[in-house]
């Protein structure tokens, strides 16, 4: 087998590692209820909604780890720690609209590889120039009260034909799940819990995910939520004619945990959640086939650094101003 198809299936089930999320890209997608409310909490109940100040910055830094065990036909069973990525994104300023809205920016201000010790320099090599393209890579988007995507659109950066658009939409995907859950519509207390069913299209294998959301705590804005992710998939299989390469899909499935603070006044939550997967891959070339089984262990954590939306530092430094020297 090539080792250039070796290393793509291998790139292949690490990417199927990843998470995804729910992406509304139009208002009339955003008609449908994207939420099933299962329990409603304790009383009392309120409803939860982003109240986005105007002019308000997050700058969040994502960071995912995976270590692995992957048999190969050719090559038995070998334990790997795949080179992990680390995202630096600058979100804002916000812009509250008349709808009741809120639009605002996003953009990748660093991005990088985070190279264990041994790593094949091919594939070192492959995520640092991934990595690096991603940089500048951004748009906007606009979202109403309950975190629900209205509209949203690529800047120029990323229509680059370079830039590795699979990459890209796992980042997206993965920060919608965990930076901007989707609210319910119904009042919910302590203990309430609601789920989103996605279709899902990773690296063109098609699969379907179950997030679950339980509420834990709720102090002034801020909301804890205990998230559970859910993934499968059918067999299923591709052909890249062109590379004379053939990638059947045997079973995938991927559980995870872990937990998102909200700040209900912010753009963006923190979060942590670690979780395994284990997927079977058969890979046929001209010259042989080859089976990829891999089982991996991951951790995804997203920090965010708040900064006060123009507006309310102008408050501040007003009040500061009126405090005499010596109160």
């Amino acid at each position: 087998m090539t080792k250039q198809a070796l290393l793509r299936a291998l790139t292949v089930t690490c990417g199927l590692l990843v998470f995804q999320g729910c992406k509304s890209d139009t208002a009339k997608d955003a008609k449908v209820e994207p939420v099933l409310l299962l329990e409603a909490g304790e009383e009392p109940r309120t409803q939860l909604r982003y109240m986005i100040q105007d002019g308000s910055v997050t700058t969040s830094t994502m960071e995912l780890t995976t270590s692995s065990m992957t048999t190969t036909t050719s090559a038995g069973a070998e334990i790997a720690k795949t080179p992990g990525l680390r995202f630096v994104v600058s979100s804002g300023p916000a812009i509250n609209l008349d709808s009741g809205d809120a639009r605002f920016d996003v953009r990748i201000v660093k991005a990088e590889a985070i190279i264990p010790p041994g790593a094949d320099s091919e594939v070192e090599s492959d995520f640092n120039r991934s990595a690096a393209l991603l940089k500048d890579v951004g748009g906007w988007i606009e979202v109403d009260d309950r975190g629900i995507v209205q509209r949203s659109e690529l800047n120029q950066a990323a229509q680059n034909a370079n830039v590795p658009k699979r990459l890209l939409m796992t980042i997206v995907h993965a920060r919608t799940s965990l930076a901007r859950v989707i609210l319910p519509a119904e009042p919910v207390g302590i203990g309430a819990s609601w789920e989103a069913r996605k279709e899902l299209k990773v690296y063109g294998f098609e699969m379907q995910q179950v997030d679950k959301y339980t509420l834990t705590d709720k102090v002034g804005d801020e909301v804890k939520l205990n998230i559970e992710i859910v993934q499968t998939a059918p067999k299923q299989t591709l052909t890249f004619v062109e590379e004379g390469v053939e990638y059947a899909l045997q079973s995938l499935s991927m559980s995870a945990e872990g937990d998102v603070i909200l700040n209900l006044n912010a753009l963006e939550g923190r979060s942590r959640i670690a979780g395994q997967s284990a997927e079977v891959l058969t890979v046929k070339t001209v010259e042989s086939t080859e089976e990829i089984e891999r089982n991996s262990a991951f951790q995804l954590s997203m920090e965010v650094r708040y900064e006060a939306s123009k507006e309310k530092a102008e408050a501040i430094e007003e009040a500061t101003k009126k405090i005499t020297p010596g109160q």
